[in-house]
């Protein structure tokens, strides 16, 4: 006799295995994912709207796999836009996470982590990134490896002063890994001065606390600091807030407001306890600044710092040359 497939149906979504674990250490199930995702979509869709989204994934046995080709066998509720990769020199169709029904689709597929574009693209049937506009610059807080929650929690605290000092605020959320992200909403302006502004706002945080914080691209430079990324805004993606992330327990990166961020550690926030902190208010909403003009001299000073990732690249191959010469 044939076995029954059990499925459950949400928004005319099939769900499936649901109560498969969702990855080794998860402590969660496919199940608690999608209650999760389902729970929080009011303030996960606001950030994903409009955004071209990469995803990743965990298949059962698999290793986790980052997807941004939305795969042929989508539902043709689930939108898309076509957009050319510079890197890999070809034309990449990303999924639109819209609406509710394409989020528990996206769910099903075991898609654990949501990481939208931090530009808002005018968004059409091909969509050209670079010409969109950036809507918040991001630096990304790193620690170095075996440190405590406690030296991101004053890096974070360096960059709040950094942004005032420059007449700027921004909103903090844990990345649901080891660090923070310091959000700053902006209008208007473009990738390459969002990028030099935030290369200079990195800069200004070094300078307040160089012996705990450092911009060094390269992990072998950082000695021990936690490292301010100023290389995620414009193209690049992020972990959006309320993203689970894959990492074991199954955290979430969440909002916390500034006064409470020293009392809380990344895993106080899962796809399990999430979903009771939220509740029906949308938190990271709520602490967002409106978006704010970005100061010119911000912007001319940022274009004065060498781009991080193509110095290290030089740099990287400068000392590979010294140490052949070395062993000649």
């Amino acid at each position: 006799m044939a076995r029954t497939r059990r499925v459950e149906v949400r928004d005319g979504v099939e769900l499936t295995n649901l109560d498969q674990p969702l990855f080794g250490g998860a402590e969660a199930s496919k199940r608690d994912l999608i209650d999760y995702l389902d729970a929080v979509r009011g303030p996960i869709l606001r950030e994903l709207a409009g955004r071209p989204l990469s995803v990743i994934r965990v298949r059962p046995g698999q290793q986790p796999f980052m997807q941004k080709n939305l795969p042929d066998y989508a539902p043709d509720y689930v939108r898309s836009t076509i957009v050319w990769s510079q890197a890999g020199h070809r034309e990449v169709r990303y999924p639109l996470c819209d609406d509710r029904r394409t989020l528990l689709w996206l769910a099903n597929q075991r898609a654990v982590e949501y990481h939208p574009t931090v530009m808002l693209p005018e968004i059409g049937e091909r969509t050209e990134i670079l010409a969109g506009r950036v809507t918040h610059l991001v630096l990304d807080l790193d620690p170095p490896e075996g440190s405590g929650f406690d030296v991101v929690i004053r890096a974070a605290l360096l960059v709040r002063q950094a942004l005032a000092e420059a007449g700027l605020a921004g909103a903090a959320k844990t990345s649901g890994s080891k660090g923070v992200h310091v959000i700053v909403p902006v209008r208007g302006i473009d990738l390459p001065d969002a990028a030099a502004a935030t290369r200079a706002l990195a800069a200004r945080t070094e300078r307040l606390a160089s012996e705990a914080v450092t911009t060094a691209f390269l992990k072998a430079d950082r000695g021990g600091k936690v490292f301010v990324d100023a290389t995620r805004s414009g193209g690049a993606s992020l972990a959006c807030a309320y993203s689970p992330r894959v990492r074991p327990g199954t955290p979430v990166s969440f909002p916390v407001p500034w006064d409470d961020l020293p009392e809380v550690r990344p895993a106080d926030f899962t796809v399990r306890s999430a979903p009771a902190l939220v509740g029906d208010d949308d938190l990271w909403a709520a602490l967002l600044p409106s978006p704010q003009p970005v100061p010119d001299e911000l912007i001319a000073e940022g274009h004065t710092i060498p781009i991080a990732r193509v110095a290290a690249m030089h740099e990287g191959k400068r000392r590979k040359r010294a140490a052949q010469r070395d062993a000649d």
